[in-house]
Formats: C-alpha cells, sequence, structure tokens
C-alpha cells in the first residue's frame, strides 16, 4: 500500500508527498516524527518558524537540562494530578532512555550536584544540529514557515505560507504544538479555537513555572529587587505541609525562578480558587525553632535589633530585609513572634504573572478525550503530543522528558492506527 498526501493551492495540483504530518518542530514533535520514521512512515514537519527548536534553544540557554537522575518512582510524583496518564508514555521513555537517546547523537551527559541530567557541553544547540541532521537522513522532510490554520471544511490541514494558503490531505497527523507561553517562539495556545470547534475536550490554559505577585512596598523594591532568596524552605499550606529547599528570585513584581517554580501548581490553584495564596519560607531551615528563639532572647545590649540578628543568626541583606517587610514593627518587640517569622515568614502572594512569562503551561487536550494511543477520540488520525495536552510539571528535566515521552506515543499511535487501516485501504 503506497499511502499520498496531497497538496492544493486554488488548483487540482497533487503532489506525492508525506503520509503523515507532524504539527509543530519542538521535542515532541521531532521524536515523533523520528519514531515514525523510524517505523517506516514517510514524514513531513510542518513549522510556523523559521527554524526548528527555538524554545527549546532558548531553555537550554543556561544550560540544557534533559532529564533527572531521581528514582522512576519520585520522577513520576512530578507529574502530579496527571502521573497514571504519564507513567505509561514514560515507561517508554523514561530518563535512562532519553540518556541513551542523547547517547546516540554523539553526546555525553552527565548528572549534576542536584541529580539534573546535562549534555557534556551544557547547550541545546549541539544537541538539535545532531538531531536534525539524523531526521533528515531518515528521510524527515521540513515545511518551514507553515502556519497551521485548522481544517477545511473536508478536513485537510490549512497552513499559512509565504506563498499563501496551502491545504494538505494527509492519512494521519501529529498536533505537537506547544502550549501558550512563549508566543514569540511559536507556542501562542492558537490552536485552542480550532480543536474547541471540532468538539475537542480541553482544559483552560494556566501559566505552569512562572513568577507570581505581590504588593511589596517600594523602598523593598528599590533595596531588594533582583536579588536572590537563598538557603531557605519553602512551602504552601499549614506547617505540615512538604517544605522543599532551594532558592527564588525577587522581582519588582514578587517572587519568581527556583523553588517558586515548582511550587507553581499550588500556588496558581490556590488563587484561582481563593484570590490569594499564601506562601511561607523558613529562612534559618538549618536551625530548629528552639535556637533560633535562645539567639533572639540573649541581651543584645545597645545593638541594634538588625545588628543582634546579623551577629547571633546570619541574618542581613534581603533575608532581612523580608522580614521587616513582612512582619509589623510591634513583631520585632516579641522575640517568641519574632523567632516564629523567621521559621514561618509569610508572603501573600495574589495573582500570577501573564502566561507569556510563563516557562511552560497548564491545560490543553484532555486525556479523557484520547484513546489509549494519544488519538483524540472524535477526530479519527489526529494525534496530540507535548506541553498542548493537559499536564505539567516543574523544571529540572521532568518538562523536556515528559514532551518527548508523549512524542514518541503519539508516534506509536500513530503507526498502530495506520497498521489497522491498511485492509479497507488495500
Amino acid at each position: 500500500m503506497r499511502i499520498v498526501l496531497r497538496q492544493t493551492r486554488n488548483s487540482p495540483q497533487e503532489n506525492h508527498l508525506s503520509t503523515v504530518a507532524v504539527i509543530g518542530a519542538g521535542p515532541a514533535g521531532l521524536m515523533a516524527a523520528e519514531i515514525l520514521a523510524s517505523q517506516g512512515a514517510t514524514v513531513r514537519v510542518f513549522e510556523s518558524q523559521p527554524s526548528a527548536g527555538r524554545k527549546f534553544l532558548m531553555a537550554g540557554r543556561g544550560g540544557l537540562n534533559i532529564t533527572h537522575a531521581e528514582p522512576a518512582e519520585q520522577f513520576l510524583k512530578r507529574y502530579g494530578a496527571r502521573a497514571p496518564q504519564m507513567q505509561t508514555m514514560l515507561g517508554q521513555f523514561d530518563a535512562k532512555a532519553l540518556r541513551e537517546w542523547v547517547h546516540g547523537l554523539g553526546i555525553e551527559t552527565f548528572v549534576g550536584s542536584s541529580g539534573r541530567v546535562f549534555p557534556q557541553e551544557m547547550k541545546a544547540a549541539p544537541l538539535l544540529r545532531a538531531w536534525l541532521h539524523r531526521l533528515r537522513g531518515q528521510g524527515v522532510r521540513f515545511s518551514m514557515r507553515h502556519r497551521w490554520l485548522g481544517w477545511t471544511h473536508n478536513h485537510q490541514l490549512r497552513f499559512m505560507t509565504p506563498e499563501g494558503e496551502l491545504t494538505f490531505a494527509v492519512d494521519a497527523t501529529v498536533l505537537a504544538l506547544g502550549g501558550g507561553s512563549w508566543s514569540s517562539l511559536g507556542s501562542d495556545g492558537a490552536w485552542v479555537p480550532w480543536l474547541q470547534a471540532q468538539g475537542v475536550d480541553l482544559a483552560p490554559l494556566l501559566p505552569s513555572n512562572c513568577g507570581f505577585e505581590t504588593r511589596w512596598s517600594q523602598h523593598f523594591i528599590d533595596q531588594c529587587a533582583g536579588e536572590p532568596i537563598k538557603t531557605a524552605a519553602f512551602w504552601v499550606g499549614n506547617a505540615t505541609a512538604a517544605h522543599v529547599r532551594g532558592e527564588c528570585m525577587v522581582t519588582a513584581h514578587g517572587l519568581e525562578g527556583g523553588v517558586v517554580y515548582a511550587l507553581s501548581a499550588p500556588l496558581r490553584d490556590q488563587i484561582l480558587s481563593r484570590g490569594q495564596v499564601t506562601l511561607h519560607l523558613d529562612l534559618l531551615p538549618d536551625h530548629d525553632a528552639q535556637r533560633v528563639l535562645d539567639e533572639i532572647s540573649r541581651s543584645r545590649g545597645t545593638k541594634s535589633m538588625s545588628t543582634h540578628l546579623r551577629t547571633r543568626l546570619g541574618l542581613h541583606g534581603v533575608r532581612a530585609a523580608l522580614l521587616r517587610e513582612c512582619l509589623t514593627a510591634q513583631t520585632f518587640n516579641d522575640p517568641q513572634k519574632l523567632a516564629a517569622g523567621i521559621k514561618a515568614l509569610p508572603i501573600v502572594l495574589h495573582a500570577c504573572r501573564p502566561i507569556d512569562e510563563a516557562i511552560s503551561t497548564a491545560g490543553g487536550v484532555r486525556f479523557e478525550g484520547l484513546d489509549e494511543h494519544a488519538m483524540i477520540k472524535n477526530l479519527p488520525g489526529v494525534f496530540c503530543a507535548g506541553e498542548m495536552l493537559d499536564w505539567e510539571a516543574p523544571t529540572g528535566g521532568y518538562l523536556l522528558n515528559g514532551a518527548m515521552a508523549t512524542g514518541k506515543a503519539a508516534a506509536l499511535g500513530v503507526a498502530n492506527w495506520l497498521s489497522a487501516q491498511e485492509p479497507e485501504n488495500q
């Protein structure tokens, strides 16, 4: 059987092109293309941007984190409520498989002190170049500056291109269009209304791995914006909630980076349901509460409280400024309340930063609207992969590993579906 793709451009002109269209040249789409090509399919990748993997390259500017070396059970928990749906996909392409895949491109990896896994050179560009070279060697064809516009009335794919609007009839499609953040790099969520028009079950796109807003005083902004909060523990909820050690950055708007990204899902969800959320910080996680109280209670003579906290507990700079910003003046006259504030400093956050600033997004095509092979139930032959699916994960390698795992799952689903169509097409 030979399956063809027909190209239409305001005329009956017909071209024999690819069997499967992959829309989106990010990690999920490229992985889907690779798996499909290895299965013997002919593949054409369509991308709205001038080149492939632009968000992938941007994410790797500070050091490309490809996955994480923690145990599989803990790794899976990073996908939160969607861990059950991601489990099968990650089982087909886990952290070990991803590292071996990178090694297959001739690039060595190493595990950092935090457990994060990086390419030896720490850069995304060499990996992407090697990957694209291999894909082209497999016969994968790329069509850049082809912006998907949805479907025609007879279910052909519509694209706006430098040559005008083109339509393509294909036998299967993998949608790997990304989420709704970093629109300048192609992930703009423009696909949402087109899928809604087809009755696809979607969850609203929401910022994930994002910054949050609070109402700092201008004095604090002038003094501390751009400063990192280090050696602290963070948690959302009551004192029994899990504490996450790490750091984040003070901004003129609030907080971003590091631990704030890791806690973005519960922070965001509480803001959506309650209008605000309290993030707690333990500014001295290596000191128990009694030690902090004892040090504060020591006689300070003529020294100011600021000097006392610096000399006895090492609290200075942005951490000392946070105490003044978040606690009342009266608290500094009560050793017990001050000690409690140091060990559980409340910062009230009232909004997420705009979705386009987020590292990634939650929401998208719900798994409940897909079959077990990642095909949209009411759109036979259309499969979904990557960030446009309704899952989220923190930074640290989980995002990339998850995206590539979904790309592989969608490609295997396409291969399975096309194989099942063969009898009726013969």
